[in-house]
């Protein structure tokens, strides 16, 4: 093996998280890019080098070595092509940063949780709750970062973690009807989400895409498992997601099919 390889899943914000951080560096063709078929079960050749473990994305160093998790291997492409940082150098600046990253998980979770809900009772506390994460990233930036529109001068290490997730959340858009209010409790964070999703290094996924692709999620499958009824999953290679028709937004009333969703060929 002569460059590092990463297995990784189409559309998913923790791979695209790794793609724009080698963007940003201008390193993205020196890292071979597995595409690994969600629908199906792990490949026995993956599982053996992951030691039975199914998470994606892994990457294979180019000396064989197995490193998952994606902000661990943000770190090792951060380290292994040190030329054009994106992490910040200075001590405190870099503890600012990771402050900041931390807080994704219950971002994430939160927003993963709304998509997949299926009790309509539930929807307003689930809109409450991503209202309140979004308030504290507002309250963070104001506090380190009040002019932006990024945490320092330029799209860097933690705009890298959060991107992906601001741009999934266009499925929150499209089947839950949400739009962040316009109000100053949220202007900050309004400020770095559109510079984030306009920034070049960070155009590798569409809202098409991810509305058609996260169809299942919304009716609480994930993870290419299959509803009952159907036989494809959204997640499915084929047909191409470019020529489906846009999904149902009635997640609550109605259930499509492989027909309704495009799924069938021929």
């Amino acid at each position: 093996m002569t460059q590092p390889t990463l297995y990784h899943i189409p559309v998913c914000p923790f791979c695209q998280r790794l793609e724009i951080l080698l963007t940003l560096k201008g390193r993205r063709k020196e890292v071979d890019f597995q595409v690994i078929d969600i629908t199906r079960p792990r490949p026995d050749w993956l599982l053996a080098r992951t030691r039975g473990t199914t998470a994606l994305p892994v990457l294979e160093t180019a000396d064989g070595h197995i490193i998952k998790e994606s902000l661990v291997i943000l770190q090792y492409l951060e380290d292994i092509y040190p030329e054009r940082p994106v992490a910040r150098r200075d001590p405190y600046q870099r503890a600012v940063e990771n402050m900041l990253t931390r807080m994704d998980g219950e971002f994430f979770s939160q927003g993963y949780a709304w998509l997949m809900n299926q009790d309509p009772a539930r929807r307003e506390s689930m809109r409450e709750g991503m209202l309140n994460q979004y308030a504290q990233l507002n309250d963070f930036l104001l506090t380190h970062a009040p002019a932006g529109p990024f945490l320092f001068e330029e799209f860097g290490w933690a705009e890298t973690v959060f991107t992906p997730f601001f741009q999934r959340f266009w499925f929150l858009e499209y089947y839950e009807n949400f739009e962040l209010p316009d109000d100053a409790r949220y202007a900050r964070v309004r400020q770095w989400m559109d510079a984030c999703m306009a920034h070049p290094a960070a155009q590798q996924v569409t809202k098409e895409e991810v509305v058609k692709l996260y169809y299942d999620y919304s009716r609480g499958a994930g993870n290419g498992a299959l509803l009952p009824g159907r036989r494809q999953s959204s997640f499915a290679f084929e047909p191409d997601w470019r020529v489906r028709p846009w999904p149902p937004r009635t997640k609550y009333e109605h259930s499509a099919t492989d027909r309704e969703l495009g799924l069938l060929s021929g």
